[in-house]
């Protein structure tokens, strides 16, 4: 049996580092497998899903290389959805209700005011064909609820969670058709998953119980019953909940701050397991390294600031073949790979770059501290050409020369020269300012 997982967003808003997770250990689980990775997008809320939030999905993931093997609306499904609800019609698993929301959020609150759970009182399924015909002249139209079966514990075995039952003596009977005939996530979820064989669903842990009344549903249509998997959720640095509504760590956002996919993915591959996070360079290294059986039951914590500091490691190990477009693309000229391995050690961002860009090729404007130091350290200067060496044969002239040593030496120099007390190794980065300009920039010229 092949196996086939689905990530099944709905496009109501951007996706944010949550979805992802999501997204991501389902593609991982299917790539270790040698399954298939289906995206559905769970369109039905016809009024807040669009077909801009449709794209930005399908670009997030593809920024991310999270490649889909087959793609489906729901919305393109009705019909399946419709045959479905005959069929449990037939079998009087699907009822008809005529309350309205008024008369069902009155229901609720006497039911809380007695101190019982605010249950369906199945008023819809013991509704005598009068009384039906009565709502009927009065205009009404029914919503359609499923029944469960009473006093049913649901038990599964979970990949995540280990042996799961859920008593659901105390959840309603869930509606599946609303009034005005569309369909709420329950019912075409559970379809898809049959017709286009899922053969696992993994999840954060908040579809637990809705996962009992799934099982119900897929048992009251055939026999398909995908292996389940229930994963802690992701929340902020402070515990607090992840939106697509509120943009809460959206995709869209991180990857407009500069931050890599592979640091994303590096981190959202190891929250809530017992694996250490560590930067990775490909998709295939986490494939390697992924076993679902690692994660836990605690909740997991996405935290900003780890994310950077996997951000610079993942740019510190990354290739010049890699960035070379993406620096193009950030207008620095002269791109060469003497540049960038000058300068990756000392970047949080890509982007980060430019700055080091301009002190490489000018005009800079250096931070003159002692000009006396400085026009003897510039009287020393090496002819070229230079190297790798030269900083050190250069430093160890004017040490001879002032006596100046450590900090006292190096410091004044790196001022100087970058217009900066902190940067990327001189030794790497004064063969690219080259002799003329350093030369200019220690006589406190821009150059």
């Amino acid at each position: 049996m092949t196996v086939k997982v689905r990530f099944a967003p709905s496009p109501t808003g951007y996706l944010h580092a949550g979805n992802l997770r999501v997204a991501l250990i389902n593609w991982l689980y299917a790539r270790q497998q040698g399954g298939e990775f289906l995206l559905r997008l769970d369109d039905t809320d016809e009024e807040r899903s669009t077909a801009a939030f449709e794209t930005a999905i399908q670009e997030d993931l593809t920024w991310c290389g999270l490649n889909w093997d087959s793609f489906v609306r729901q919305r393109d499904r009705y019909d399946r959805y419709a045959l479905a609800v005959e069929q449990l019609k037939a079998s009087g698993r699907l009822y008809a209700c005529y309350e309205t929301a008024e008369e069902l959020e009155l229901k609720r609150k006497l039911q809380l005011a007695r101190h019982k759970p605010p249950v369906y009182d199945r008023e819809g399924l013991n509704l005598g064909a009068e009384k039906r015909r009565a709502y009927e002249a009065e205009g009404r139209r029914p919503h359609w609820r499923f029944k469960l079966q009473e006093n049913a514990r649901v038990v599964w075995h979970d990949l995540v969670r280990g042996e799961v039952g859920v008593d659901l003596s105390s959840v309603s009977d869930p509606v599946l058709v609303r009034v005005d005939g569309t369909y709420l996530y329950t019912l075409p979820s559970v379809v898809d998953d049959v017709e286009l064989h899922a053969t696992h669903v993994l999840r954060g842990e908040d579809h637990v119980t809705n996962t009992a009344v799934q099982i119900q549903i897929y048992q009251a249509l055939g026999d398909h019953m995908p292996t389940f998997g229930h994963f802690p959720l992701l929340v902020g640095a402070h515990g607090e909940a992840l939106s697509k509504r509120t943009g809460s760590l959206s995709l869209r956002t991180l990857r407009e701050e500069g931050f890599e996919p592979m640091a994303l993915l590096s981190l959202l591959a190891r929250l809530g397991t017992s694996d250490p996070v560590e930067s990775h360079a490909s998709l295939e290294e986490l494939v390697a390294g992924f076993d679902i059986a690692h994660f836990g039951r605690a909740t997991a914590k996405f935290d900003v600031e780890e994310l950077k500091n996997l951000n610079a490691k993942v740019l510190h190990a990354m290739p010049f073949a890699a960035v070379r477009d993406r620096l193009a693309a950030l207008g620095i000229n002269n791109v060469s790979e003497q540049f960038w391995l000058a300068v990756r050690p000392n970047l949080a961002f890509l982007k980060d770059a430019r700055e080091w860009a301009q002190v490489v090729n000018g005009p800079q404007a250096g931070i003159i501290e002692d000009e006396n130091f400085l026009a003897e350290a510039g009287a020393l200067l090496p002819q070229e050409p230079w190297d790798h060496d030269t900083w050190h044969v250069w430093t160890a002239r004017v040490k001879e020369k002032t006596g100046a040593k450590g900090k006292a030496l190096f410091l004044p120099l790196r001022k100087a020269l970058t217009g900066h007390d902190h940067g990327p190794d001189l030794s790497a980065l004064l063969p690219l300012i080259g002799r003329d300009r350093a030369a200019k920039r220690l006589r406190g010229d821009a150059a």
